[in-house]
């Protein structure tokens, strides 16, 4: 079963339209309101019947990663076996899952995630200074991490196989910011095979 979890916090204006877009492919969307002042978590279940979702509400702020690690335990609770990562600010386009589960399904990786470097002409769209940014992030990733090949370290539009997140520490990974980077660290540490999708 493929499973999406969506960190809320502040999306209550963007929420609903990120849902629509998630196709037919994916059985369980869990929406983690990680204690959102909104009430994106009530919203969601005030506005939309479809029964694939699932509420789950956090009664003090985690961060992304407190959420992401709150949706991974509930997917890996229902039998789930892959879970993608999707924000609820719709900047991520949610008709790219099935590029990021095929690799999973096939056995080709552990783990998917989403890399903007990898057609040029795109990062002309990209203000400067962020480029220089991402740019020193992924070098420092590298470092950190041990995957060389891999770019765009902080992009969130992930997907995992849940048996893998099995053997993850997950109360020691980040909750806040570095919750992308420290996954790609605790991954290598598990010889977890990564793979980037352009998007």
């Amino acid at each position: 079963m493929i499973a999406v979890i969506i960190p809320c916090y502040k999306v209550k204006q963007q929420i609903l339209r990120v849902i629509e877009k998630i196709g037919h492919n994916v059985d369980k969307i869990y929406i983690v309101d990680d204690f959102c002042p909104e009430h994106s978590g009530q919203f969601v279940a005030e506005n939309v019947s479809d029964p694939r979702i699932k509420i789950i509400y956090h009664k003090k702020n985690q961060g992304v990663g407190g959420a992401m690690i709150t949706g991974y335990k509930k997917a890996l609770e229902d039998k789930c076996t892959i879970a993608v990562k999707i924000d609820g600010d719709d900047q991520m386009d949610p008709s790219l899952i099935s590029k990021f589960i095929t690799p999973l399904i096939e056995g080709r990786a552990d783990y998917t995630k989403g890399n903007r470097f990898y057609y040029l002409e795109g990062l002309s769209q990209m203000p400067f200074l962020r480029l220089v940014g991402n740019a020193g992030l992924s070098f420092i990733n590298k470092i950190s991490s041990g995957y060389w090949d891999i770019m765009d370290p902080t992009n969130g539009l992930t997907a995992i196989n849940l048996n893998v997140v099995n053997i993850l520490p997950l109360d020691k990974i980040s909750k806040r910011y570095f919750f992308e980077s420290d996954m790609l660290f605790r991954l290598n540490i598990s010889k977890a095979v990564i793979k980037d999708i352009p998007m």
